[in-house]
C-alpha cells in the first residue's frame, strides 16, 4: 500500500520525484535524506543515552538529595514508565500533526526537562522531571523513523535505519562510561546539563534541515477512548513489572495490575474494531512478518536488557571496578554494535532480514550461554569476547526488526509503527529486568542458606538472612563493620559465588529466550510498504 502527499508532492515537470535525492529540496539541505539522518541521530541520541547514564549518577543523587533507595529507583522508574506508555499515542500524534513538528517539540522539552533536574534541590522534583523527560522523549522517537521512512528511498532505508540503530546502540552502552565520567570529574547535575547544548544542535538542525512528510489518508482525528485505554493497559503492564520485586510475583497486587491490564488491552482490542479512525487498526497484524517484527524486539530486548543489568553489577561489586571501567569494560559490546549495525543494514538490503535475524538471535544465544559461565576470577580477555559476540548478534536485529515493523506497515501510519517498535523494546527491557530478577532472586534464596552454612559461617535469624540475599542479589558481600578479616573473606567469597551462580542461571534464561527468537525471526520479510517512502513528495 503506497500513498502520496497533499502539497508539493510533484516535480517542476508535474511529475513526482522517484527518490527524494531527486526532487529539488534534496539538493540543498533541507529534507536531503543523509542531512535528515544526522539530525534525528543527534535527538534519538538524548533519549538513548539517558536510559542509561543516570544509573551512574544514581548515587550521588541519592547523597546530595538525601533520597532513599526506593525514591532513587524511581529516578529510573518513571523515565522509562512515562516512554513506555507514551509512546504508540506519540507516534499517532507524528501521524496526524507531521513528524517534523512532532520532533522538533519533543527535542525541545526533552531538553528543558533535563535542565530543570538539573537545577532540581529535591528527589520528588528530579523524578517528577524524569517523567516529562521519558513524556518528551516518546515524541522523539517515533517521529525520528517516520521522517527517515519519509526520505529514504527503499534501496536506502536499511543503511539509514542501521545507522540510527548504530547511535541507539552506542548511546546506551556508553551510557555508564560518559556518567561516570562525568559524576566522578563534574557533578550528577551535568549528567542532565549536557543535554541542553544537544538539544539545542538538534532544534537548530531540525529547523534547518527537516522536511515535513504526510501522507494524503493520515488520520484526521483521535481515538480519544482508545488512547485512554491502550495508555491505561501499558501503565498497569509496565508498573507491575516494576514492582513485582518488591512485592513478589505471588503477591495480589501483582496480580491486580496484570489482570487489570489485560482487561484493557481486550477492552481496547474490541474498540479499536468499533471506532472509525482507531489508535491502531488492528488490520496492522494481519502481517506476520509486522507481528513477528514486534515479538522480535520483545524478546531481543528481554535477552538483552535483562542480561546486561546483572553485568554492570558483576563488573563492579564481584571485580571491583569502578564505574568507569566497567563502563570500558563493555566497549567491545558497543563497538561491536557501531560496526555491526551498517553492515547488518547492508546485509539485510541484500539477503532480506530473515537470516541476518535469525543469525543475529543465535549470535546472541551464545554469548548469553557464554556469558552464563562466567567466574568471580574470568579475565578481561574472556570476557570481552562474549561481550563483542553479544553486541554483533544485537546489531542486526536492531536494524531489521526496525525495518520489518516500520516497513511492512502503510506509510501513513509510520510513526504508530516506530511507536509500536520503541514500545516493544521497552516492555522487552522491563519483563527482562523483572523476570531475570526473580530468577537472580530465587536461586540466591535457594542457594545462599546452604552455602553460608557450608563455610562454617554463623547462623543468620530469617530477618538477617532476607537482607543478607538481598545484598547478595546484586553482588555485594554482606560484611559488617568490624568482622574479623578471615570471616570477611569467607563471607565475600560466598556471596560472590552465590550472586554467580544466579547471574548463571538468569543468563541461560536469557539464552534460551534468544533461541526462541530465532524461530520467530524466520517468520519475518522485507516490508512490503518500504518503498512507500521513496517518492513521497514534500510539504
Amino acid at each position: 500500500m503506497t500513498s502520496q502527499t497533499t502539497i508539493d508532492a510533484t516535480g517542476p515537470d508535474g511529475k513526482a520525484p522517484a527518490d527524494p535525492s531527486d526532487g529539488p529540496s534534496a539538493k540543498g539541505l533541507r529534507g536531503h535524506p543523509w542531512f535528515t539522518l544526522i539530525t534525528v541521530a543527534v535527538g534519538v541520541m538524548m533519549v538513548a543515552l539517558d536510559g542509561t547514564i543516570v544509573a551512574i549518577a544514581n548515587p550521588a543523587i541519592a547523597s546530595d538529595l538525601g533520597a532513599t533507595f526506593a525514591e532513587v529507583q524511581w529516578i529510573t522508574n518513571a523515565y522509562f514508565l512515562a516512554l513506555a506508555v507514551s509512546l504508540i499515542t506519540a507516534g499517532k500524534l507524528g501521524d496526524r500533526f507531521g513528524h517534523r513538528q512532532t520532533f522538533l517539540i519533543g527535542v525541545v522539552g526533552f531538553a528543558a526537562a533535563s535542565g530543570a533536574i538539573g537545577l532540581s534541590s529535591s528527589i520528588g522534583a528530579v523524578v517528577a522531571f524524569r517523567a516529562l523527560q521519558g513524556l518528551f522523549g516518546a515524541l522523539l522517537m517515533p517521529a525520528a523513523l517516520g521522517l527517515l521512512r519519509a526520505t529514504f528511498p527503499a534501496e536506502k532505508l536499511n543503511m539509514a535505519i542501521g545507522l540510527w540503530g548504530m547511535v541507539i546502540g552506542a548511546s546506551t552502552a556508553g551510557g555508564p562510561i560518559l556518567g561516570g565520567v562525568l559524576v566522578e570529574h563534574v557533578n550528577w547535575q551535568s549528567v542532565f546539563f549536557i543535554n541542553v547544548p544537544v538539544g539545542a544542535l538538534a532544534l537548530v538542525l531540525g529547523v534547518v534541515i527537516l522536511l515535513d512528510h504526510r501522507a494524503e489518508n493520515a488520520p484526521r482525528s483521535f481515538d480519544l477512548l482508545g488512547i485512554a485505554f491502550l495508555s491505561g493497559a501499558m501503565f498497569c503492564l509496565v508498573w507491575a513489572l516494576i514492582k513485582a520485586p518488591t512485592w513478589g510475583w505471588a503477591d495480589g497486587m501483582t496480580w491486580i495490575f496484570l489482570v487489570g491490564s489485560a482487561v484493557l488491552f481486550a477492552a481496547f482490542a474490541f474498540w479499536e474494531t468499533k471506532v472509525k479512525e482507531p489508535l491502531i487498526p488492528l488490520g496492522l497484524f494481519r502481517s506476520v512478518p509486522l507481528s513477528a517484527g514486534v515479538v522480535l524486539m520483545v524478546l531481543m530486548a528481554i535477552a538483552f536488557m535483562g542480561g546486561l543489568f546483572f553485568v554492570t553489577f558483576y563488573l563492579q561489586n564481584v571485580h571491583g571496578m569502578s564505574p568507569i571501567d566497567a563502563g570500558l569494560h563493555l566497549l567491545p559490546l558497543t563497538g561491536m554494535m557501531i560496526v555491526g549495525s551498517p553492515l547488518a543494514g547492508a546485509a539485510i538490503t541484500k539477503l532480506g532480514p530473515r537470516i541476518p535475524l535469525a543469525g543475529g538471535m543465535a549470535a546472541t544465544a551464545i554469548a548469553m550461554y557464554g556469558m552464563s559461565t562466567l567466574e568471580t576470577d574470568t579475565s578481561s580477555g574472556l570476557m570481552s569476547i562474549w561481550f563483542a559476540l553479544l553486541g554483533f548478534g544485537l546489531a542486526p536485529v536492531m536494524v531489521g526488526a526496525t525495518e520489518v515493523i516500520v516497513g511492512n506497515a502503510p506509510m501513513e501510519l509510520s510513526g504508530v509503527a516506530g511507536g509500536l517498535q520503541q514500545a516493544a523494546m521497552q516492555i522487552g527491557g522491563s519483563l527482562g529486568t523483572a523476570v531475570l530478577g526473580a530468577v537472580m532472586a530465587s536461586k540466591v534464596d535457594g542457594d545462599l542458606p546452604a552455602n553460608w552454612k557450608g563455610a562454617g559461617l554463623p547462623e543468620l535469624t530469617p530477618a538477617q538472612l532476607d537482607q543478607a540475599s538481598e545484598a547478595v542479589q546484586v553482588g555485594v558481600a554482606p560484611v559488617a563493620k568490624g568482622t574479623p578479616e578471615a570471616i570477611a573473606a569467607k563471607i565475600t567469597d560466598v556471596a560472590h559465588d552465590t550472586f554467580i551462580s544466579g547471574m548463571s542461571l538468569a543468563s541461560l534464561v536469557a539464552a534460551g529466550v534468544a533461541v526462541v527468537a530465532v524461530f520467530v525471526a524466520l517468520l519475518t520479510k522485507r516490508g512490503e510498504n518500504a518503498e512507500a517512502g521513496a517518492g513521497v513528495g514534500h510539504i
